[in-house]
C-alpha cells in the first residue's frame, strides 16, 4: 500500500506550502475577504509594521510639506535610525520615507512630536483610528514599535494589520512611499541616501509595497501589498524567520487559485423595486475574487423611505460566497421619491378637504 501510495505521488506531485509564521493572513484588499491564513486572531506584539499606522496618521493630520525642526526628542532613540541630528530642518514627507524605508525609530520619535505634540497625543490618535477601522484587538503605546523596559509593546493581530493596510493603500502618497525601492533625501545638514529595507520589492514584482519589523521578542513581522491583474492583496506574518519568501510564495499561489469576477456592474446596475420606480444606483463597479467551485450570491435590501432625496442610501446589497457575506455595497437613489399615487377616494377626499 505504502509503494502505491508514493507511486501516485510520484506521478501526481502536489506542492504543500508551509509557513513558518505563528500567525499568517492573506486578505482581498478590495473586500477584507480573508483568502486565507492561521492564528488570525492572536495578539502579538508587531515591532515596526507599528509605523504603517504612524505614517498614516501623518499624512491625515499634518502638512507633510512642512519643515520639521529636530529637537531632543531624538535623543531617547534606540535601534534603527536616520541619524537625524538636533537643529536640522527636514519636511514631514521627507522624514517619512525615513520612517518607511528605514524603519527610523528617531523619525518615528520625531513625527509623533511635530504631529500632536506629545507621544502621548499621537498614540491616541493611532488608537482612535485603529478602533475606526475595525481594529479590534489592536492598542498602540508608541509610534516606533519598540519595547518599553518592562517588555511592554504595540500589540495586533495579523488580521487588524491587513485591515490597516488595506485602507492605507488607498492613500496615494502612502502608496508611493512604501513602493519607493531607493531615496535621496538632502536637508541642511547633509545627504541622505536611503535604501529600502523590504527586500520583496525587489524579489517579487508584483509588490506594491509593505513594512518590516524586528525586534527581540516580537521577531520578525512583516506587512505587504501585491498586485496583479486588478487582483490586490495583503499579507501579514508574524513571527516568521522566513517571511520574505513566506510573503513571495503566499502571493503567487492566491493569484493563481483566484479570479477577479465582477458581481455588479454600475452601468447596467438593476434591482427589483417598485417603491423607487427604478431609480436606484450604485457609485462603483463591484468585483470580489473567486476560486472555481465557489458560489456567488447577491441579497438586496431596500429601505422605504418616502423623505428620501437625491444621493440618498436607501439600501445594500449584500454579497455573499458560499454562503458567507464578503461585502455589501450602498444602494443610492438618483432622484427625489416621486409622490405616492393616489385612489379615488383619496383624491375625493382631498377635493372635499379642499372645499370645507
Amino acid at each position: 500500500m505504502k509503494k502505491l501510495l508514493l507511486f501516485i505521488l510520484f506521478l501526481f506531485p502536489f506542492k504543500v506550502l508551509a509557513i513558518s509564521a505563528s500567525s499568517y493572513i492573506v486578505m482581498d484588499a478590495d473586500t477584507k475577504r480573508v483568502l486565507e491564513g492561521s492564528n488570525i486572531n492572536d495578539k502579538r506584539l508587531i515591532a515596526s509594521t507599528t509605523k504603517i499606522m504612524t505614517c498614516l496618521i501623518a499624512l491625515e493630520y499634518a502638512d507633510i510639506d512642512s519643515k520639521v525642526k529636530v529637537d531632543d526628542t531624538v535623543l531617547k532613540s534606540y535601534g534603527s535610525g536616520i541619524y537625524i541630528e538636533i537643529g536640522e530642518h527636514m519636511t514631514l514627507k521627507d522624514m517619512l520615507y525615513g520612517l518607511m524605508l528605514r524603519s527610523g525609530n528617531d523619525a518615528a520619535m520625531m513625527i509623533a512630536k511635530y504631529v500632536s505634540g506629545s507621544m502621548e497625543n499621537f498614540v491616541s490618535l493611532m488608537n482612535e483610528k485603529a478602533a475606526s477601522l475595525g481594529m479590534k484587538n489592536t492598542l498602540f503605546i508608541n509610534s516606533s514599535g519598540l519595547e518599553d523596559k518592562d517588555g511592554n509593546g504595540n500589540i495586533s493581530t495579523a488580521y487588524d494589520m491587513a485591515l490597516l493596510m488595506a485602507y492605507a493603500m488607498q492613500n496615494k502618497t502612502f502608496k508611493t512611499i512604501v513602493s519607493t525601492k531607493d531615496i535621496t533625501v538632502k536637508t541642511d545638514y547633509k545627504t541622505y541616501v536611503w535604501h529600502n529595507k523590504n527586500k520583496l520589492l525587489s524579489m517579487y514584482k508584483y509588490t506594491t509595497g509593505g513594512k518590516t519589523g524586528f525586534t527581540e521578542k516580537a521577531r520578525r513581522t512583516l506587512v505587504t501589498s501585491a498586485s496583479m491583474d486588478n487582483k490586490n492583496l495583503v499579507i501579514v506574518t508574524l513571527n516568521d524567520g522566513n517571511d520574505f519568501l513566506d510573503h513571495k510564495n503566499l502571493y503567487e499561489e492566491n493569484f493563481r487559485k483566484y479570479d477577479r469576477e465582477l458581481v455588479l456592474d454600475k452601468e447596467n446596475f438593476k434591482v427589483e423595486d417598485n417603491y423607487y420606480d427604478g431609480t436606484l444606483y450604485i457609485d462603483r463597479d463591484v468585483y470580489v475574487l473567486k476560486k472555481n467551485k465557489e458560489d456567488i450570491s447577491v441579497k438586496y435590501e431596500i429601505m422605504k423611505n418616502p423623505n428620501a432625496l437625491e444621493g440618498d442610501v436607501v439600501g445594500k446589497a449584500i454579497i455573499s460566497i458560499d454562503g458567507k457575506e464578503v461585502i455589501e455595497k450602498n444602494i443610492m437613489l438618483s432622484k427625489s421619491i416621486k409622490k405616492e399615487k393616489k385612489g379615488f377616494f383619496r383624491k375625493l377626499l382631498d377635493f372635499l378637504m379642499f372645499w370645507k
